[in-house]
């Protein structure tokens, strides 16, 4: 699906071509005398008399070629609501013919700064599809013409949209591809086609990360044919050397739980089990793209945690990179003995001002929030407040959850210094970030999204249309942009 966004200086009244409009809440129609014939707007007057108005969005009919949208627009909407204004008006889009839209900016009356632009990112996200695999394709391709001297989107502004685009459909991707053609070896070679948006990147194989201790990430991997690897990601956009904000992403390529096998039900959906992964890849991306002033880096671990003689056993014990012991009481929580390596490793390498680590952790999260909030947990409340008001702002949502040194006691092992699950039942998301904490070393300010619920979405969402929704990568953007940059 294609969507060109093209600028012209203007339209005629009589020209056979759809026409979008926008109005006040009320769709008070007054003002768009002198941008419609008069016919017309003796037609759609009469027509508003009996329709409900209760509605974002109207459309009339004016001839077989001719269609006038009216997209009402209230005093108080959040750039939030006004991109899911430009995702309504995208399910309302006729694919079946090859007709242009023309978008009058002239009628936009709005304080929001950069309301067209929002509008036009919000019907960009949700026109993503993943169609790559089927046989027989639907060139689908559609013109929105801007025309108007007010509310036009500078070429800067243009750039900051259509990075994020870029990034959010570059995590999306990721998610979509199926398990095998997507497994850690591929995955590598993906991340490192980004070198060519000037990305430092670093690759650690299995031979380097036996030798640096990371028994943790590697035992996950060890039944899986394919590789297990660590990757850097680094933009360094400032022009001092100051410290890097560092996220870290859970990057296991397809989860069968290994010898703690999964249910066959759903489990095929398991290809999403490496999103946290991708939205960090996703959001270096966009950094890269727009060239963001800040130092940033991403850390990905990717593995594939899979069945057969090899593969790592309830009961083992591992040495994390850390130097922390750990037993195996379950091979199917394996999501945070890959990042606890990853996470150890960010501190101590890059010494970053914050961390933030993302992951389709626990499905007890999505008991707890279900497909409405990601669940944060942090050792610093400044960082969570900073991450729960970028999430607004993008409706990406969070909900802090509790940390507390009384759960220690759940993840507490006879045998190793701790136990990868909590085996007495109960606390599920919040033992795995306790987990978690403890690969902290040095008090770095740190926070964990457990976005098992929120990074697919069967039936899609506002800006997504069902499938992988590329969370996370334009709340940590936002993130960035407000609080960083």
């Amino acid at each position: 699906m294609t969507i060109k966004i093209n600028n012209k200086n203007s339209f005629l009244k009589t020209s056979p071509a759809n026409l979008v409009l926008f109005v006040d809440k009320k769709f008070n129609i007054s003002s768009l005398k002198k941008h419609i014939s008069n016919a017309e707007f003796l037609y759609i007057s009469d027509l508003l008399k009996n329709n409900n108005k209760k509605k974002d969005l109207l459309f009339f009919e004016i001839n077989s070629k001719k269609v006038i949208y009216l997209i009402s627009v209230r005093e108080d909407l959040k750039t939030s609501e006004i991109e899911n204004l430009g995702a309504k008006f995208h399910g309302y889009i006729n694919y079946e013919k090859k007709i242009d839209y023309f978008l009058n900016s002239d009628t936009i009356n709005s304080k929001v700064e950069n309301f067209l632009g929002h509008f036009i990112h919000g019907l960009k996200l949700k026109s993503y599809e993943f169609n790559i695999y089927k046989s027989k394709k639907d060139k689908k391709f559609i013109s929105i013409n801007i025309f108007g001297k007010k509310n036009k989107i500078s070429s800067q502004n243009q750039l900051r949209f259509q990075a994020l685009e870029e990034g959010t459909f570059f995590a999306r991707n990721l998610v979509s591809e199926p398990g095998n053609i997507l497994h850690p070896d591929e995955y590598v070679k993906r991340i490192n086609s980004l070198k060519k948006f000037g990305l430092k990147i670093n690759i650690y194989d299995e031979k380097k990360l036996k030798k640096l201790g990371m028994n943790a990430l590697l035992g996950v991997g060890q039944g899986s044919i394919r590789g297990s690897y660590l990757v850097t990601i680094e933009w360094n956009g400032a022009k001092n050397n100051s410290k890097p904000l560092a996220f870290i992403g859970k990057g296991v390529c397809f989860d069968t739980g290994g010898i703690s096998l999964k249910p066959a039900k759903f489990m095929e959906d398991m290809t999403y089990d490496m999103a946290g992964s991708a939205t960090v890849v996703g959001l270096m991306k966009n950094l890269a793209l727009r060239k963001a002033r800040i130092n940033v880096v991403g850390v990905v671990g990717l593995v594939e945690n899979m069945i057969g003689g090899n593969a790592q056993r309830p009961g083992d014990i591992v040495k994390s990179y850390s130097g922390k012991t750990i037993e195996i009481l379950n091979t199917d929580a394996e999501g945070r003995l890959v990042l606890a390596d990853a996470l150890t490793f960010t501190e101590k390498k890059f010494k970053p001002k914050i961390m933030i680590d993302l992951a389709t952790l626990t499905g007890a999260i999505i008991v707890s929030l279900g497909s409405e909030y990601a669940g944060l947990f942090s050792n610093d409340d400044h960082l969570s407040n900073q991450l729960i008001k970028a999430g607004d702002k993008v409706n990406e949502k969070l909900w802090r959850m509790p940390l507390h040194k009384n759960f220690d006691k759940l993840i507490d092992s006879k045998n190793a210094d701790m136990q990868n699950i909590n085996y007495v039942g109960g606390a599920g998301s919040t033992t795995a970030a306790q987990f978690l904490q403890r690969f902290i070393l040095n008090k770095t300010p740190w926070a964990h999204l457990d976005i098992a619920g929120m990074a697919f979405s069967k039936y899609g969402g506002a800006l997504n249309p069902g499938g992988a929704t590329g969370y996370g990568v334009r709340l940590l953007n936002k993130l960035i942009e407000d609080d960083y940059e």
